[in-house]
Formats: structure tokens, C-alpha cells, sequence
């Protein structure tokens, strides 16, 4: 532990960044080597949650656009985050590391019922706690309820893997000019409608002085090398 600098993280994936190169649903290749990435922090002996969208199999609110009601819909993704949480379970308990999925909706015969305390107690315990089916309520985001469990379980640090390096001024796919960010205030975030979280998980990240770091998942070994302390994508705290 001395070569690292957090005792337990709240890591959140997009379901997007499971397909890998495809459009559409889990990545066997992608998600072991994502699995490889949270088996050697936990072998540092770093505490790990886990939430994961569900975007690469359903989205909520794209099915309200489409004409199914939005309760309707947002259950169809709390489902979808069900499914990619068991699939990650999966590919940890595979390369023998214990892990344990935890659903806001209870589903006793698929998965645990989302217990504060309980899952305290398994990432004490060196397990990783997939937290699933968002807050188990509509209209919230998985990055709400990512910065909402980080904050329950008491995390030193928030981390949102996803596929660009960091927080851009604008897309900087589509903004050749786009200007990147190392370091950023929750509030200016806010302020400049940068596409960091939804609003919800960016107030509850800073109302509870969460530390917010962006980076990307897809650039190798870059999680271990931000555990030990490099300066890896955007960090979001309070002040500049």
C-alpha cells in the first residue's frame, strides 16, 4: 500500500466502453482487459466499486425519443446496468478475484439487494462491489448513481472511465480546437455546460467534496500508473 495513494475508489464505466469496437452489446476482449486493470489494483490492495451503465444495450431516455414511456425506460436501462455488472462479475471471478454485485432493485434471485452496510463490509473484505441498477429510481443517471455511492461508501476518489483523455472545452472530435483541461472547479463545469457528468452527479460530487477524476480506460496501464499518483486526464474538485 505504500506505493499507492488511495485506500478505496468508486470506478464508473460506461456500458459504451465494454462494446470495444463494436456498436452494440459486451466486448469479450474489452472486458477482460478491463477485469485484468481492477485485478491489479485490488492486488495493491486498493477497495474497488464499481458502477457500470448500460448504454451499450439500452438507454432510458433514447427510448422516451423513440416513444416508450420514460419510467418505462429508464427500468429497461436499470436492467441493462444489471446485465453489465453481471458480466464484469463474471470476468473477475474468471482470473480468481472475488466480486459480488449489488442491485438498487431487489432481484434476490439473480444478484444482493444494495445494502450500505453490507457492501462496506465486502470491499473491507477485498471484494469488488459491482453497484447495479443505478439509484433504482427513473430519471437518474448511472453517473448519479455512481457519485452517489461513491459518497456512501465513503471513497477517496471518484473515477470516470470513458473514451477521451479527459475534459475538453468541446468535443475534441469534433473541435480540432478544443482545449483540454488537466484541472477544473465543479462549478465551472457547471457553468460552461461541459460534458464531464450530468449536473446531478457533478452538485453531489461537490456538495460532498468528492474528487472527480476523467480519463480515458482505454489507454494501457493508465488506471495503476493514476493510483500511484500521475497526473492521468482531468482531475474536478473544488476551486481552479
Amino acid at each position: 500500500m505504500s506505493e499507492v495513494n488511495y485506500r478505496r475508489i468508486l470506478l464508473k464505466l460506461s456500458g459504451e466502453a465494454l462494446m470495444g469496437d463494436g456498436s452494440f452489446g459486451i466486448d469479450p476482449v474489452t472486458i477482460a482487459r478491463v477485469a485484468d486493470d481492477v485485478k491489479a489494483l485490488v492486488a495493491t490492495g486498493i477497495q474497488v466499486g464499481l458502477v457500470i451503465g448500460g448504454g451499450n444495450i439500452f438507454r432510458g431516455e433514447g427510448l422516451a425519443k423513440a416513444g416508450i414511456d420514460r419510467v418505462s425506460g429508464d427500468h429497461m436501462g436499470m436492467l441493462a446496468t444489471v446485465m453489465n455488472a453481471l458480466a464484469m462479475q463474471n470476468a473477475l471471478q474468471k482470473i480468481g478475484v472475488p466480486a459480488r454485485t449489488m442491485s438498487a432493485i431487489p432481484m434476490e434471485q439473480v444478484c444482493e439487494t444494495y445494502v450500505r452496510r453490507q457492501a462496506v463490509e465486502h470491499l473491507e473484505q477485498g471484494e469488488v462491489v459491482l453497484f447495479a441498477a443505478g439509484t433504482g429510481n427513473p430519471f437518474f443517471t448511472t453517473d448519479s448513481a455512481a457519485s452517489l455511492r461513491a459518497i456512501e461508501i465513503n471513497a477517496d476518489l471518484m473515477i470516470k472511465a470513458t473514451k477521451v483523455d479527459g475534459v475538453y472545452s468541446s468535443d475534441p472530435v469534433k473541435d480540432s480546437d478544443a482545449v483540454f483541461y488537466p484541472g477544473i472547479s465543479y462549478d465551472r463545469a457547471l457553468a460552461e455546460g461541459l460534458k464531464v457528468m450530468d449536473a446531478t452527479a457533478i452538485v453531489l460530487c461537490r456538495d460532498n467534496e468528492m474528487p472527480l477524476r476523467i480519463m480515458n480506460i482505454n489507454t494501457p496501464g493508465a488506471l495503476m500508473r493514476l493510483i500511484k499518483g500521475e497526473e492521468i486526464g482531468s482531475l474536478v474538485e473544488s476551486g481552479e
